[in-house]
Parts: structure tokens; sequence; C-alpha cells
């Protein structure tokens, strides 16, 4: 049978006619439990548009757009932190922290540089503002605008960050813990067990040149240690850098610190993980001496023996002794990490989320170690905020052993967060949280508690929303 010829204008009358019978259909659908002497209606879209007109648009990441940041600074814990945060159009805010005993002025800077941004455009206003950061405390308006942008980026998209980074390795991060340090070695022992009655499967000691200092025959030149060869205390000892304090622990200051690392050893056991820091400002050959003194101990890692930047002298210690070396907390941005990396100068890297460049950066620079064998522990001391940032990338980053949790102390520490998980500590872990952003609400009645004498709560900040330089790095 032959198939009917319809004329092209033919087709469109017909195609017209439906659509206008559905329109009509819906129409009559939508206004039939309306009131029409209430309502009229030019066409459907107008009664969808008006049904929907309370509906929150907060979920529509394309038309987000940074509003304001302001600055709620908390003391206590465990030092001085300046928590931000980012407000948007959308009525979403996102949550970051300055590193504990950085400035808040190092983020309000930047206010002017993010305003009428997209916050979901993270790796493009990290790459705005990382220029204006800087190796130790100086990182901290960066990464704590870096972690604020991912948590508004999560909550826009309605998944946790860590999904963001490509997914998990972990559902649960292992936590480390430092421990306050004593010269009672009895008293410093009580008080990491106290560590493992908490759950704690990974500890951290602190000791050092300062504990034996004033035992007779213990440290030549221990006069800089007490500051009576100085005349300025811009050549302090805390101000003047390892290899030229000209410190040196003789056998029987040695023996004094191995006997505190045996009665620590002794109390926790060798079940767990025994990590050391703080051996204050003593040159690479007196590092290498007490190195292979604490060999039989079987320490998880020396931390920090010298300022990070030598790298030759870190590889030194390295290939002088095997206790694990690690090194990084100070350090901003992936480059010099991958310095350290290359030349095999440490045997572990240890950002500090808080200053080593945010989220993305420190994931960045797990995953360049994890790629040349080398594991990364993560070192932290502040709020629950960064703790969550925290935990997020170390979820995301394969070669993740242990990430720090400094406040144990702090009673009131986890009620500045809620929305997640109590105990947040718990049992030595912290379990990933899979709600949006970081996975936690603000409780400002406890921030607002324990705030900077004469700060206010996230107080408006007008007097940082005008540009005041010519940022450009390039002619």
């Amino acid at each position: 049978m032959q198939q009917e010829s319809v004329p092209a204008s033919v087709k469109a009358e017909r195609e017209t006619a439906k659509k206008n019978d559905r329109r009509g259909f819906l129409q009559k659908s939508l206004l039939s439990g309306l009131s029409l002497g209430a309502f009229t209606f030019a066409s459907v879209e107008d009664t969808l548009a008006y049904s929907t007109q309370k509906v929150n648009r907060s979920s529509n990441p394309s038309d987000l757009k940074i509003t304001d940041l302001r600055i709620a600074e908390v003391t206590g814990a465990p030092m001085r932190v300046p928590i931000i945060r980012i407000d948007t159009n959308q009525g979403i805010s996102g949550y970051g922290e300055v590193r504990d005993g950085g400035s808040a002025r190092y983020a309000l800077f930047l206010k002017s540089r993010l305003l009428g941004e997209n916050p979901c455009n993270v790796e493009k206003l990290f790459k705005k503002i990382k220029q204006f950061g800087g190796h130790g405390r100086q990182a901290g308006g960066v990464c704590g605008v870096e972690m604020a942008l991912w948590d508004l980026t999560g909550k826009a998209f309605g998944v946790p960050v860590y999904q963001l980074l490509g997914g998990k390795y972990r559902d649960y991060v292992r936590l480390y813990t430092d421990t306050a340090k004593s010269q009672d070695k009895s008293v410093y022992a009580s008080r990491m067990k106290g560590r493992l009655d908490k759950g704690f499967t990974f500890l951290k000691m602190d000791f050092g040149v300062e504990m034996v200092k004033d035992i007779d025959g213990a440290v030549i030149n221990n006069q800089i240690i007490d500051g009576s060869q100085w005349n300025s205390e811009s050549m302090s000892y805390g101000m003047t850098q390892h290899p030229f304090t000209n410190i040196q622990i003789t056998d029987k200051g040695l023996e004094e610190l191995v006997d505190y690392v045996r009665v620590i050893r002794e109390t926790v056991g060798y079940e767990i993980p025994l990590a050391a820091d703080h051996f204050g400002h003593i040159p690479i050959n007196t590092c290498i001496r007490l190195g292979q003194a604490l060999e039989k101990y079987q320490l998880a890692w020396l931390e920090d023996l010298i300022p990070w930047h030598y790298t030759d002298q870190w590889r030194e210690i390295t290939t002088s002794i095997t206790t694990p070396t690690l090194t990084g907390e100070d350090i901003y941005l992936k480059e010099e990490f991958i310095k350290l990396i290359d030349a095999r100068a440490v045997d572990m890297v240890h950002p500090d989320l808080a200053s080593s460049g945010g989220i993305l950066e420190t994931k960045r620079i797990g995953d360049y170690a994890e790629e040349r064998g080398i594991p990364m522990a993560m070192h932290f001391a502040g709020t629950p905020i960064s703790f969550m940032a925290n935990a997020h990338c170390a979820a995301a980053t394969q070669n993740f052993v242990a990430l720090e949790h400094h406040s144990v102390e702090v009673d009131w520490w986890e009620d500045m967060v809620g929305g997640i998980d109590k105990p947040i500590a718990n049992e030595g872990f912290i379990k990933v949280p899979d709600k949006p952003g970081l996975g936690i609400d603000i409780n400002e009645e406890v921030i607002e508690e324990h705030l900077l004498k004469g700060e206010k709560l996230f107080a408006p900040t007008p007097e940082w929303d005008e540009d005041r330089s010519w940022d450009r790095l390039w002619s």
C-alpha cells in the first residue's frame, strides 16, 4: 500500500495542534486545584515558576557566588586559631581555618580577590591566591580559604569532599597522638599509658636536648640553650637554626635521653608505633649520634631533626641511621616536597594541610610520594574543622599512615561541631563522614564561648572588600 504523501506545511500544523493539546491538558491539570480568581497565568511555565518559587535553589552550583568572608578567632584549641566562614548568594557557607598561631589577616586580605567568584572553581581560585602563601604559618590564609571552598563545593553538589578528590581508600582514618612531656620519666610514661587507655594505637613523644641541659657533663655549649651567651632576642637559641648552635650531646647526655625512651617503650610496649619529636636545635652530627643510640627501640620516626630546607643534610642523616626520618609540617606547596622526595632525603613526608597548600595540594604531595614508594603522615593542630579536612584528604590518599590529634585534653574541642558521630576520635580512629562538604555543622555557641578576648563571632569585614594591589606576577 502506497504511503500517504503529506505536505510539509500540513505536518507543521499537525505538530502545533498536538503541542497545544498537551499544553492545554497540563494547564487544566495544574489549575484544577487552584482558584482561578486568585491566579492568572499566561502559560504553564508561569504556573510551574509560581509553584516552585519557594524551592531551595542552593543546589545550583553554576550560579553560586561568594558574597562575604568573615572570621571567628578561638583560643585554646590547642592554640589561637582563626576560623574562616565564606558566605554565598545561595545561603550556604563553607568553613576553613588558618593554621594554629597564624594571623587572621592572612585570610582577610584574600577577601577582595574572592568576592563574586564561584567557589566551586577551587583550583582556579587556589592558583589566583596561592602567591600570597609562604612556608610556615604564612600559608594559613590560603589553606584555610581552600578548605572552605571545598566545603562549599561539596555542599553545592551534595557530596563529601573525599568524593570530589576521586573517592576514598578507607572508611576510617588512623590517628596518632602527641603527649605533653615531663622531666619525670615515670610521669611521662603514665601519660603515655593514658593514651593507650583511651584507645589510641599510635603514639608520639617529645624529648630532646633541653631535658638534659642541666645535668652536669651532659651537653657541651649548653649556655646557648639558656640564653646566657646571647645579647639580643634575634640571636636567641630559638631563632638560631640547628647547624649553627655548635651544641653537642655527650655520652652521658645520650645515656640519659636513651633511658628516657626506654622507660616509655617498656610502658607502652612494642605492639604499637611510637614516634619522636622536638629534639632541640642540634647539628647533624649530634642528630646522627642520637639516632644511632635510639635504634634498638624501633621508633616509628624521628621528626624535624633539622630544618626541612637542608636537603643534603637530611639525606646524610637518613643514610646514617636505620630509624625512619620525617619532616614537612612547615613546607608550603608540593615543589619543596618533591626536592626532598627525589633526593631520598627523608623516609616519610609530613605535611600540615593547614600550611601545605590545602586539601588538594596535600593529596598531590601524597600521590607524588606514593609513586616513589614514600609514605605520608599528616601533622595537625587546630579545630575539628581542619581535622575533618585532613580526614577527607587522608581517606583519598593511598599512602597515608596516620593523622596527628593534638587536642585530646581539650574537653570542649569536639563540641565546636555537630552533625557527626561522637566521639570524633574513637578508639584511635576517625570515621570519614559521608555528609556533603566536610561533613560537619558549626556550633556557634561553643565557638563564641572561646573567642579570643575582644573578638566578635563572624563580625562583618567590609574594610577588606576592596582590592589593594596589582597581583599579576608577570609582565
